[in-house]
Protein backbone atom coordinates (compact mmCIF):
# COMPACT_ATOMS: atom_id res chain seq x y z
CA UNK A 1 0.00 0.00 0.00
CA UNK A 2 1.17 3.39 0.04
CA UNK A 3 1.89 4.26 2.93
CA UNK A 4 0.69 7.59 4.62
CA UNK A 5 3.11 10.43 5.90
CA UNK A 6 5.96 12.52 4.60
CA UNK A 7 7.88 12.41 1.63
CA UNK A 8 10.51 14.40 0.23
CA UNK A 9 12.10 15.28 -2.96
CA UNK A 10 14.60 17.59 -4.71
CA UNK A 11 14.51 19.21 -7.83
CA UNK A 12 17.10 18.12 -9.87
CA UNK A 13 18.95 21.52 -11.98
CA UNK A 14 17.23 20.54 -15.14
CA UNK A 15 13.76 20.18 -13.91
CA UNK A 16 13.76 24.12 -14.38
CA UNK A 17 11.01 25.27 -16.07
CA UNK A 18 8.91 21.93 -16.02
CA UNK A 19 5.38 22.43 -14.13
CA UNK A 20 5.26 21.01 -10.32
CA UNK A 21 2.42 18.11 -10.64
CA UNK A 22 4.07 16.81 -13.70
CA UNK A 23 7.35 16.40 -12.30
CA UNK A 24 6.06 14.99 -8.67
CA UNK A 25 3.95 12.50 -10.59
CA UNK A 26 7.47 11.16 -12.41
CA UNK A 27 9.60 11.31 -9.13
CA UNK A 28 6.57 9.21 -7.09
CA UNK A 29 5.54 6.75 -9.52
CA UNK A 30 3.05 5.01 -7.10
CA UNK A 31 0.76 7.83 -7.39
CA UNK A 32 -1.18 8.93 -10.27
CA UNK A 33 -0.71 12.77 -11.19
CA UNK A 34 -4.54 13.44 -10.38
CA UNK A 35 -3.49 12.41 -7.04
CA UNK A 36 -0.59 14.35 -7.24
CA UNK A 37 -3.16 17.72 -7.84
CA UNK A 38 -5.44 16.42 -5.33
CA UNK A 39 -2.89 16.77 -2.62
CA UNK A 40 -1.37 20.00 -4.05
CA UNK A 41 -4.90 21.29 -3.92
CA UNK A 42 -5.15 20.53 -0.22
CA UNK A 43 -2.18 21.94 0.62
CA UNK A 44 -0.12 18.90 1.37
CA UNK A 45 2.54 19.56 -0.80
CA UNK A 46 5.59 22.54 -0.26
CA UNK A 47 8.71 23.82 -2.23
CA UNK A 48 10.89 25.05 0.17
CA UNK A 49 8.15 25.52 2.81
CA UNK A 50 5.65 27.52 0.64
CA UNK A 51 2.61 26.44 -0.99
CA UNK A 52 2.32 26.11 -4.34
CA UNK A 53 -0.24 25.34 -7.40
CA UNK A 54 0.08 22.14 -9.59
CA UNK A 55 0.67 24.25 -12.81
CA UNK A 56 3.63 26.00 -10.58
CA UNK A 57 6.83 25.93 -12.76
CA UNK A 58 10.06 24.94 -11.20
CA UNK A 59 13.40 26.33 -10.63
CA UNK A 60 15.70 23.50 -10.14
CA UNK A 61 16.86 22.45 -6.65
CA UNK A 62 13.65 23.13 -4.86
CA UNK A 63 12.82 20.87 -1.82
CA UNK A 64 9.69 19.61 -2.47
CA UNK A 65 8.05 18.04 0.78
CA UNK A 66 4.76 15.91 -0.32
CA UNK A 67 2.51 14.78 3.16
CA UNK A 68 0.32 11.79 2.47
CA UNK A 69 -2.60 11.80 5.09
CA UNK A 70 -4.36 8.38 6.44
CA UNK A 71 -7.16 7.33 3.68
CA UNK A 72 -9.95 8.60 4.71
CA UNK A 73 -13.83 6.17 4.70
CA UNK A 74 -15.36 6.14 0.96
CA UNK A 75 -18.78 7.69 0.90
CA UNK A 76 -20.59 5.07 -1.00
CA UNK A 77 -22.05 3.00 1.80
CA UNK A 78 -20.89 -1.00 2.12
CA UNK A 79 -23.98 -2.91 0.79
CA UNK A 80 -24.54 -6.86 0.89
CA UNK A 81 -25.03 -7.74 -2.94
CA UNK A 82 -24.84 -11.02 -5.16
CA UNK A 83 -20.72 -10.72 -5.95
CA UNK A 84 -19.23 -13.65 -8.10
CA UNK A 85 -15.78 -13.34 -7.40
CA UNK A 86 -13.10 -15.51 -9.86
CA UNK A 87 -9.67 -13.92 -8.31
CA UNK A 88 -8.43 -12.04 -5.48
CA UNK A 89 -5.21 -11.27 -3.75
CA UNK A 90 -3.78 -8.91 -1.72
CA UNK A 91 -3.60 -6.38 -4.74
CA UNK A 92 -6.30 -6.83 -6.66
CA UNK A 93 -9.71 -8.44 -7.32
CA UNK A 94 -11.61 -9.84 -10.25
CA UNK A 95 -15.19 -10.42 -10.76
CA UNK A 96 -18.25 -11.43 -13.04
CA UNK A 97 -19.49 -8.56 -12.81
CA UNK A 98 -24.01 -9.37 -12.83
CA UNK A 99 -26.45 -7.96 -15.88
CA UNK A 100 -27.67 -4.95 -14.86
CA UNK A 101 -25.28 -3.66 -12.00
CA UNK A 102 -23.96 -0.38 -12.69
CA UNK A 103 -20.12 -0.34 -11.73
CA UNK A 104 -19.64 3.00 -9.80
CA UNK A 105 -21.89 5.07 -7.87
CA UNK A 106 -24.05 7.89 -9.81
CA UNK A 107 -26.69 10.34 -10.93
CA UNK A 108 -29.73 7.31 -10.59
CA UNK A 109 -27.55 4.61 -8.65
CA UNK A 110 -26.77 5.57 -5.91
CA UNK A 111 -26.63 2.19 -4.49
CA UNK A 112 -26.30 -1.48 -5.66
CA UNK A 113 -23.24 -0.78 -7.59
CA UNK A 114 -20.44 -2.88 -7.83
CA UNK A 115 -18.41 -0.63 -5.67
CA UNK A 116 -21.37 -0.84 -2.72
CA UNK A 117 -20.72 -4.61 -3.07
CA UNK A 118 -17.06 -4.37 -2.82
CA UNK A 119 -17.00 -2.35 0.08
CA UNK A 120 -18.97 -4.63 1.85
CA UNK A 121 -16.63 -8.01 0.10
CA UNK A 122 -12.92 -6.65 0.29
CA UNK A 123 -11.65 -6.63 4.12
CA UNK A 124 -8.13 -5.22 2.60
CA UNK A 125 -8.57 -2.15 1.02
CA UNK A 126 -5.64 -0.43 1.48
CA UNK A 127 -6.72 3.17 0.03
CA UNK A 128 -7.09 4.50 -3.38
CA UNK A 129 -6.83 8.66 -3.93
CA UNK A 130 -6.69 8.92 0.01
CA UNK A 131 -10.00 7.05 0.20
CA UNK A 132 -10.82 3.51 1.55
CA UNK A 133 -12.49 2.55 -1.51
CA UNK A 134 -11.66 0.10 -4.73
CA UNK A 135 -9.88 1.33 -7.54
CA UNK A 136 -11.77 0.79 -10.48
CA UNK A 137 -9.26 0.13 -13.73
CA UNK A 138 -11.78 -0.28 -16.70
CA UNK A 139 -15.61 -0.53 -16.74
CA UNK A 140 -18.35 -2.42 -18.09
CA UNK A 141 -21.43 -1.47 -19.48
CA UNK A 142 -24.49 -1.85 -17.42
CA UNK A 143 -25.98 -4.88 -18.96
CA UNK A 144 -22.89 -5.97 -19.86
CA UNK A 145 -21.43 -9.00 -17.83
CA UNK A 146 -18.03 -10.75 -17.17
CA UNK A 147 -14.15 -10.16 -15.96
CA UNK A 148 -13.31 -6.69 -14.04
CA UNK A 149 -10.70 -5.95 -12.36
CA UNK A 150 -10.36 -3.69 -9.51
CA UNK A 151 -7.15 -2.82 -7.70
CA UNK A 152 -6.65 -2.49 -3.48
CA UNK A 153 -4.45 0.03 -3.45
CA UNK A 154 -2.94 2.67 -5.54
CA UNK A 155 0.25 0.98 -6.69
CA UNK A 156 -2.05 -1.77 -8.47
CA UNK A 157 -4.32 1.04 -9.69
CA UNK A 158 -1.44 3.01 -11.38
CA UNK A 159 0.26 -0.23 -12.84
CA UNK A 160 -3.23 -1.86 -13.80
CA UNK A 161 -4.04 1.66 -15.88
CA UNK A 162 -0.99 1.69 -17.18
CA UNK A 163 -1.18 -1.95 -18.52
CA UNK A 164 -4.90 -1.05 -20.13
CA UNK A 165 -3.49 2.25 -21.62
CA UNK A 166 -0.72 0.93 -23.50
CA UNK A 167 -2.62 -2.64 -24.47
CA UNK A 168 -0.98 -4.72 -22.64
CA UNK A 169 -4.05 -6.29 -21.39
CA UNK A 170 -5.68 -8.75 -23.38
CA UNK A 171 -9.65 -8.69 -23.66
CA UNK A 172 -11.85 -11.36 -25.61
CA UNK A 173 -16.05 -10.90 -25.42
CA UNK A 174 -17.83 -12.82 -26.95
CA UNK A 175 -21.39 -11.47 -28.62
CA UNK A 176 -24.60 -12.65 -30.13
CA UNK A 177 -24.99 -10.67 -33.12
CA UNK A 178 -27.72 -10.05 -36.07
CA UNK A 179 -27.05 -11.85 -39.47
CA UNK A 180 -23.74 -13.67 -40.98
CA UNK A 181 -20.72 -11.57 -40.41
CA UNK A 182 -17.62 -12.44 -41.94
CA UNK A 183 -15.54 -15.56 -40.64
CA UNK A 184 -13.12 -12.66 -38.90
CA UNK A 185 -12.40 -9.24 -39.35
CA UNK A 186 -10.63 -6.36 -38.04
CA UNK A 187 -12.63 -3.07 -37.91
CA UNK A 188 -10.64 -0.01 -37.53
CA UNK A 189 -11.58 3.28 -36.94
CA UNK A 190 -11.79 6.91 -35.16
CA UNK A 191 -13.53 6.98 -33.14
CA UNK A 192 -16.21 9.59 -30.99
CA UNK A 193 -19.24 10.67 -29.89
CA UNK A 194 -22.39 10.96 -32.46
CA UNK A 195 -22.53 14.40 -33.75
CA UNK A 196 -26.49 14.54 -33.02
CA UNK A 197 -27.39 11.50 -30.83
CA UNK A 198 -24.84 13.04 -28.14
CA UNK A 199 -25.58 9.42 -26.00
CA UNK A 200 -23.92 7.46 -28.58
CA UNK A 201 -20.80 7.14 -29.86
CA UNK A 202 -19.49 6.25 -33.72
CA UNK A 203 -16.53 4.84 -35.75
CA UNK A 204 -17.82 7.73 -39.05
CA UNK A 205 -15.86 10.63 -37.74
CA UNK A 206 -13.28 12.57 -39.45
CA UNK A 207 -11.17 13.69 -36.15
CA UNK A 208 -11.29 11.08 -32.76
CA UNK A 209 -9.28 8.41 -31.08
CA UNK A 210 -8.23 5.11 -32.79
CA UNK A 211 -10.04 2.15 -32.16
CA UNK A 212 -9.25 -1.75 -32.63
CA UNK A 213 -11.35 -4.31 -32.89
CA UNK A 214 -11.25 -7.93 -34.18
CA UNK A 215 -13.55 -10.46 -34.25
CA UNK A 216 -13.71 -14.42 -35.23
CA UNK A 217 -16.91 -15.55 -35.89
CA UNK A 218 -17.93 -19.33 -33.82
CA UNK A 219 -21.13 -19.97 -34.28
CA UNK A 220 -24.15 -19.67 -37.02
CA UNK A 221 -27.27 -19.59 -36.47
CA UNK A 222 -30.83 -18.71 -38.76
CA UNK A 223 -30.46 -14.94 -38.81
CA UNK A 224 -27.54 -14.54 -36.24
CA UNK A 225 -24.07 -15.42 -35.34
CA UNK A 226 -22.13 -15.80 -31.77
CA UNK A 227 -18.97 -13.86 -32.29
CA UNK A 228 -15.57 -13.30 -30.13
CA UNK A 229 -14.48 -10.47 -29.94
CA UNK A 230 -11.04 -8.95 -29.04
CA UNK A 231 -10.74 -5.81 -27.79
CA UNK A 232 -7.44 -3.70 -28.82
CA UNK A 233 -8.91 -0.44 -27.60
CA UNK A 234 -11.27 0.24 -24.77
CA UNK A 235 -13.22 3.24 -26.30
CA UNK A 236 -16.88 3.62 -24.47
CA UNK A 237 -19.56 1.11 -26.54
CA UNK A 238 -16.59 0.75 -28.66
CA UNK A 239 -17.67 -3.31 -29.65
CA UNK A 240 -21.21 -2.20 -29.73
CA UNK A 241 -20.71 0.62 -32.33
CA UNK A 242 -18.42 -1.67 -34.48
CA UNK A 243 -20.44 -4.55 -34.99
CA UNK A 244 -23.81 -1.78 -35.14
CA UNK A 245 -21.92 -0.19 -38.10
CA UNK A 246 -20.57 -2.99 -39.78
CA UNK A 247 -23.94 -4.53 -40.17
CA UNK A 248 -24.20 -6.49 -37.43
CA UNK A 249 -25.77 -5.09 -34.04
CA UNK A 250 -26.09 -7.13 -31.01
CA UNK A 251 -29.03 -9.06 -29.94
CA UNK A 252 -31.05 -6.57 -27.82
CA UNK A 253 -29.07 -2.99 -28.11
CA UNK A 254 -31.56 -0.65 -27.65
CA UNK A 255 -29.31 1.74 -28.54
CA UNK A 256 -27.17 0.61 -31.53
CA UNK A 257 -29.59 -2.05 -33.03
CA UNK A 258 -33.22 -0.70 -32.20
CA UNK A 259 -33.99 -0.56 -36.44
CA UNK A 260 -33.05 -4.10 -36.23
CA UNK A 261 -36.21 -6.21 -36.17
CA UNK A 262 -35.99 -9.83 -35.82
CA UNK A 263 -38.19 -12.92 -36.42
CA UNK A 264 -38.33 -16.59 -35.30
CA UNK A 265 -36.00 -18.05 -32.60
CA UNK A 266 -33.70 -14.70 -33.14
CA UNK A 267 -37.28 -12.65 -31.63
CA UNK A 268 -37.47 -16.02 -28.92
CA UNK A 269 -33.60 -15.39 -28.30
CA UNK A 270 -33.71 -11.75 -27.85
CA UNK A 271 -37.04 -11.99 -25.13
CA UNK A 272 -35.02 -14.67 -23.79
CA UNK A 273 -32.27 -12.16 -23.05
CA UNK A 274 -33.95 -9.16 -22.16
CA UNK A 275 -30.32 -7.17 -22.35
CA UNK A 276 -27.75 -6.29 -24.58
CA UNK A 277 -25.70 -9.91 -25.39
CA UNK A 278 -22.71 -9.38 -24.80
CA UNK A 279 -20.34 -11.01 -22.41
CA UNK A 280 -16.73 -10.01 -21.46
CA UNK A 281 -15.37 -13.63 -21.68
CA UNK A 282 -11.68 -13.73 -20.76
CA UNK A 283 -8.98 -11.29 -19.74
CA UNK A 284 -5.20 -11.65 -18.98
CA UNK A 285 -2.58 -9.21 -17.96
CA UNK A 286 0.54 -9.27 -16.02
CA UNK A 287 -0.27 -8.81 -12.27
CA UNK A 288 1.02 -5.19 -10.84
CA UNK A 289 3.39 -7.16 -8.17
CA UNK A 290 4.63 -10.24 -9.25
CA UNK A 291 4.45 -9.90 -13.21
CA UNK A 292 2.98 -13.12 -13.31
CA UNK A 293 0.66 -13.55 -16.26
CA UNK A 294 -2.90 -13.75 -14.85
CA UNK A 295 -5.68 -15.28 -16.92
CA UNK A 296 -9.49 -15.21 -16.00
CA UNK A 297 -12.19 -16.66 -17.55
CA UNK A 298 -15.74 -15.97 -16.46
CA UNK A 299 -18.75 -18.28 -17.17
CA UNK A 300 -21.27 -17.57 -19.51
CA UNK A 301 -24.61 -16.47 -17.42
CA UNK A 302 -27.47 -18.26 -17.78
CA UNK A 303 -29.40 -15.59 -19.53
CA UNK A 304 -26.86 -15.62 -22.68
CA UNK A 305 -26.62 -19.64 -22.44
CA UNK A 306 -30.19 -19.73 -23.06
CA UNK A 307 -30.67 -17.50 -25.46
CA UNK A 308 -27.71 -19.46 -27.61
CA UNK A 309 -29.99 -22.38 -26.93
CA UNK A 310 -32.86 -21.42 -28.29
CA UNK A 311 -30.86 -20.27 -31.66
CA UNK A 312 -29.92 -23.64 -31.86
CA UNK A 313 -33.12 -25.23 -31.87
Amino acid sequence: MVAPGPREHRAPPEARGERLDQHLARAFPEFTRSRIQGLIEAGHVRADGRPVKASSRLRGGELLSLHVPPPVAALPEAEELPLEVLHEDRDLVVVNKAAGMVVHPGAGHASGTLVNALLHRVKDLAGVGGELRPGIVHRLDKDTTGCLVVAKNEQALVALQKAFKTRAVEKTYLALVHGHPKAEGRIETLYGRHPVHRQRFTGKVKEGKSAVTVFRTREFFEGAALVEVDLLTGRTHQIRVHLSESGHPLLCDALYGAGRKAKGQVAQAQERLGRQALHAWRLGFAHPRTGKALKLEAPLPEDFAASMKVLRE
